[in-house]
């Protein structure tokens, strides 16, 4: 009696088990970042310039504040085929627009929950904090991030045209239900402990 561990037979080229077997060892997700324009943008060209070494699978957009991220932006990404979206502003209490990152941070709160129930993974949405001098971190998230997307595999939407995002309005979805009653979203993980993401501005604690 043969005491040999059996051996599965390889995929005969060109049917359908082959090639799923091909995709998955190739696939290389595209991801889209939304930056902040004074910190993770510039965060970005930091580690260019320090030859830090990131995944090339990011497309880096520019917006003049993280707080300008309409959430058709990230919708629209999805439904274009992108397999994840990062979205990275200045740390909570350091945007240069006062307070708009913490607009971000419920945009995203409530994306998260949207995409859900659209059937996509909400690991496929994250939210990077990261200054202008924070080059190698944001890297490093970037890595970290490709690294995740590369286990939960291709998205293929298929809801994609589906949605109706001319008419998406989430600011008001967001105060549909409920809004900040409970309190201010609760700040990621990630946050650099040494900036002032800790504390609230007071309007933001008053609320």
């Amino acid at each position: 009696m043969s005491t040999q561990t059996p051996v599965a037979p390889a995929p005969v080229e060109g049917t359908a088990q082959a090639t799923g077997v091909a995709q998955a060892a190739t696939f290389e997700p595209v991801i889209i970042g939304f930056t902040c324009n004074w910190c993770s943008y510039r965060a970005a060209d930091l580690a260019g310039t320090a030859r830090t070494k990131y995944e090339p699978n990011v497309r880096l957009i520019r917006l003049m504040c993280s707080g300008r991220l309409d959430p058709t932006f990230v919708l629209k990404a999805f439904a274009e085929g992108a397999d994840a979206v990062l979205v990275s502003g200045c740390h909570p209490g350091e945007c240069h627009y006062i307070e708009q990152n913490y607009k971000a941070l419920r945009r995203f709160r409530l994306l998260q929950r949207t995409i859900e129930a659209l059937g996509i993974e909400p690991a496929r949405l994250q939210l990077v904090w990261a200054s202008a001098a924070e080059g190698v971190r944001l890297a490093n998230e970037i890595n970290r991030v490709t690294d995740e997307v590369r286990e939960l595999g291709p998205l293929n939407w298929p809801a994609g045209n589906l949605v109706d995002l001319d008419s998406a309005d989430l600011d008001t979805a967001w105060e549909a239900t409920g809004g900040d009653a409970g309190g201010p979203p609760e700040i990621p993980g990630g946050a650099n402990p040494q900036h002032a993401a800790a504390k609230l501005p007071a309007a933001e604690a008053a609320r």
